[in-house]
């Protein structure tokens, strides 16, 4: 589905509330969409139904849509809205995905800072699929994100815990040394924010919810030469690359000597890369 609209819709870099967000590319990040898209299709399972049809739903930090579109094939009659940050990744989304679905529903995108985002209508869900670890505050937005829930609604999302891994401290180290310390001390952990398991299972009893929060690690078997660092590339190094933007020779060094303290810790066997990942997921239903 294609939407004349979406270049009028979507905002250009210049315009984010954040000039120094990471610039994305959707096509990047869906390089590795079968393993990213798992954890979201766990979380689905344990959703319960929405409380009215044909439900309203949205879809906080939806990239480039692909996995928005899974909630209209669990929800075909609902009317779906997926928010990011990302022009370019919105812009993806609404050249796939934008329109009516299939079973009598409708799916657009917004932008929106997550960092700020209000529910601007009652909704049956809101759900996030690996964004909220972007937002510091998102643990603080969660009393009025409930309270934007219908009777009986839920919010559900995945995000990953895999922050002290191997991929992530060797990129955290690597900013900080002397090399790189000027132009990218901190940016290898500037996005890591969230809390842990029994954290928001406490956060969402006390606002009343019925709560089922738990981790997963997915021993993934990734494929292909040096497939860690193309992974990192769609996700924890965006940071990185946009702020060594156009500057060809000093981004070449720095993947060459990242790439090689990844090889070292991960390195590949005879059917491919092991690469262990985290991953933490909630679901708090509000009382109907």
């Amino acid at each position: 589905m294609h939407s004349d609209t979406a270049q009028a819709r979507i905002p250009t870099a210049s315009v984010l509330s954040d000039p120094s967000a990471p610039t994305w590319d959707p096509q990047q990040y869906l390089r590795h969409a079968g393993h990213r898209t798992r954890p979201f299709l766990d979380l689905l399972t344990r959703i319960p139904e929405l409380p009215t049809s044909p439900g309203r739903i949205a879809d906080l930090g939806c990239g480039p849509g692909n996995v928005t579109t899974l909630l209209a094939g669990r929800w075909p009659t609902a009317r779906i809205t997926g928010f990011d940050l990302s022009p370019d990744m919105l812009r993806r989304a609404e050249e796939e995905y934008a329109g009516p679905t299939a079973g009598g529903g409708s799916l657009d995108f917004r932008h929106a800072d997550l960092a700020d985002w209000m529910p601007e209508e009652p909704y049956d869900l809101i759900v996030s699929n690996a964004a909220l670890q972007w937002v510091p505050s998102h643990p603080g937005s969660f009393p009025a994100w409930i309270n934007g829930l219908r009777p009986g609604g839920t919010f559900a999302f995945q995000i990953p815990g895999n922050f002290t891994a191997p991929s992530h401290a060797l990129l955290a180290e690597l900013c900080d040394t002397p090399r790189w310390r000027t132009r990218l001390a901190g940016h290898g952990a500037r996005y890591v924010h969230h809390l842990e398991t029994a954290e928001y299972l406490a956060r969402f009893t006390e606002l009343g919810c019925a709560v089922d929060v738990w981790e997963t690690t997915y021993h993934q078997l990734l494929q292909g030469p040096d497939p860690v660092l193309d992974w990192v590339k769609g996700t924890a190094l965006r940071p990185v690359l946009t702020a060594l933007g156009d500057d060809r020779e000093a981004v070449d060094a720095f993947l060459a000597e990242y790439r090689d303290r990844l090889r070292e810790a991960y390195p590949p066997g005879p059917r491919g890369t092991v690469f262990p990942f985290r991953r933490i997921f909630a679901v708090a239903r509000k009382e109907a």
